[in-house]
């Protein structure tokens, strides 16, 4: 179990044990009520799915390279490319690396520059990073729907693309081992910090603080120009779960130092107008992501979806076909992959609102 999950039982406990000792002692003889129960072992195990590079939490399982390409064509090509070379989307999987970096475990166009654009396999030292985040996050718009084996294909796909394995390879929780060993980037990462080792030595130094924290002068996140508004708005592509914070690209950047007061109040105190259903299910389901409400991202802004069918009677049938089996060459080479996790009555909902202009 990772350890920021037993930091959270553990917290649960100790917050447990402090209210029971708090009550009065005229109520010690009472039974306690309203501290919760343990959780249960299928609990904590729906939980505990991180998998460590020494391959601790992996689960047993198997899956060929020919299969993993079966998969990658049907609900992968169509963010990363066939040969996971894309940049439509996100950055490449695959490229960047060579026989000679196999063999030492360092990137050299990490250090020469020669791939300016890093690729994830340039990038990640562990092979088990890459098949927790498939496990967990991917598909984009199913994350977590990929079986145990699927994942193994998957990986041993990618894998395959980047020549660390062969064709004719199965990767199973019997010999991920020894392709770690084969990994371009293995001897490229720095272990010595605390994120690693809580005995290791902080990646940072900072004084805690928590409210009216200084900012130091000029200090600021920025995006390189030409790489600023390359998607759309990246605002509108956070998943809608979890902390979100960011830019709206299709703006200039800011030049305001951080944590400045230069904002207009009346901005900030602006009210938020209520989002439609379909614009939740929207955000939910990362539509966003591809398509933007009056720009073209990947696919075309949902405005141009509208102004397209106006007057079409057939329209609403036609599109949610189009949203539940995927589509491919009505705007253009890029395919839309099937959106089997939405449920009819949400693709109606979803369809009338594009229709209706996004609004």
């Amino acid at each position: 179990m990772s350890r920021f999950i037993k930091s959270v039982l553990l917290t649960a406990l100790v917050s447990a044990s402090w209210q029971v000792s708090a009550a009065p002692a005229a109520a010690a003889t009472a039974t306690p009520t309203g501290l919760g129960r343990p959780a249960t072992a299928a609990e904590v195990a729906a939980w505990d799915i991180d998998v460590r590079p020494d391959f601790k939490g992996l689960p047993k399982g198997s899956g060929t390279v020919a299969a993993g390409q079966v998969i990658w064509e049907g609900r992968c090509a169509s963010c990363h490319g066939t040969f996971g070379e894309s940049n439509e989307v996100f950055t490449p999987i695959v490229g960047g690396t060579t026989a000679d970096d196999i063999k030492t475990g360092h990137v050299a166009a990490l250090k020469t520059g020669r791939q300016p654009q890093k690729t994830t396999l340039m990038k990640v030292a562990t092979v088990s990073t890459l098949w927790d985040y498939i496990n967990r996050a991917m598909p984009w718009t199913a994350p977590k729907s990929l079986k145990t084996d699927e994942v193994y294909a998957v990986l041993a796909y990618i894998l395959n693309m980047g020549e660390i394995v062969p064709d004719d390879f199965t990767l199973s929780d019997q010999n991920i081992a020894e392709v770690q060993k084969r990994m371009p980037n293995r001897n490229g990462m720095e272990t010595n910090h605390g994120m690693w080792d809580i005995k290791g030595k902080p990646d940072v130094h900072s004084v805690a603080c928590m409210k009216n924290c200084p900012v130091e002068p000029g200090v600021r996140s920025t995006l390189p120009e030409p790489s600023r508004n390359a998607h759309g708005n990246i605002a509108l592509q956070n998943r809608t779960f979890g902390p979100v914070r960011g830019a709206d690209t299709t703006k200039p950047a800011p030049t305001a130092p951080v944590g400045s007061n230069n904002a207009p109040a009346a901005a900030a105190a602006a009210p938020v107008a209520a989002e439609s259903a379909g614009l939740k299910l929207a955000k939910q389901y990362a539509c966003v992501a591809c398509h933007g409400i009056t720009n073209k991202i990947v696919g075309p802004a949902f405005s141009d979806v509208a102004a397209r069918y106006r007057g079409d009677a057939g329209a609403p049938a036609a599109l949610a076909a189009k949203v539940r089996a995927g589509t491919s060459g009505t705007w253009g080479a890029i395919p839309m992959p099937p959106q089997a996790s939405l449920k009819d009555d949400e693709i109606q909902t979803l369809v009338a609102w594009v229709l209706g202009g996004a609004k």
